[in-house]
């Protein structure tokens, strides 16, 4: 994202009274530990798509990959905006976060084998990818590799509740 932490600010609308804003730090945990996010496409036809899936965050900025043929790389294909969400599924504990704007497809070999490997460390060998025509080739077959370039990160605290936005400059 920026070559700075970006700074939240808190709307005031939708929290509790004196909550202060979500450190980035605590942003930047919360993505990097999560095992599970939701990405929201849009269909060629205006339909939203949503799908879960596994991604990693490498310098700042997450990264996920999906099949050549699935419909979530079909959508983006022709429409390069999304929004990627991960958090707990419970009221008063936890960190959600909502990332909003647009992905890249990412093509570099030397910054794929950096994804693969990411990938790998924090889901195991069953996540193996081989670096290969600028994606990746895992046992499921061909896929590309995104990093989301963000112009709006959220942060939904829980205890007390508050949200955070952070205006990022991908």
């Amino acid at each position: 994202m920026a070559t700075t932490d970006p700074i939240g600010t808190v709307d005031p609308r939708f929290g509790e009274e004196g909550a202060g804003p979500t450190p980035w730090s605590d942003v930047r945990a919360a993505l990097t530990e999560a095992e599970l996010f939701w990405l929201s496409t849009v269909r060629v036809d205006g339909r939203p798509h949503v799908t879960p899936l596994i991604a990693v965050l490498v310098d700042d900025m997450m990264h996920f990959c999906t099949g050549v043929t699935e419909q979530k790389a079909k959508n983006l294909e022709h429409d390069r905006r999304c929004t990627m969400t991960t958090g707990t599924n419970t009221w008063a504990r936890g960190l959600d976060i909502v990332l909003d704007g647009e992905v890249v497809r990412v093509t570099d070999e030397a910054r794929l084998q950096q994804i693969a490997d990411t990938y790998e460390a924090k889901y195991g060998s069953d996540w193996h990818f081989d670096v290969k025509d600028g994606g990746f080739d895992g046992g499921g077959g061909s896929a590309f590799v995104f990093e989301i370039r963000p112009s709006a990160v959220f942060a939904f605290a829980k205890s007390p509740h508050s949200q955070t936005r952070f205006d990022v400059d991908a």
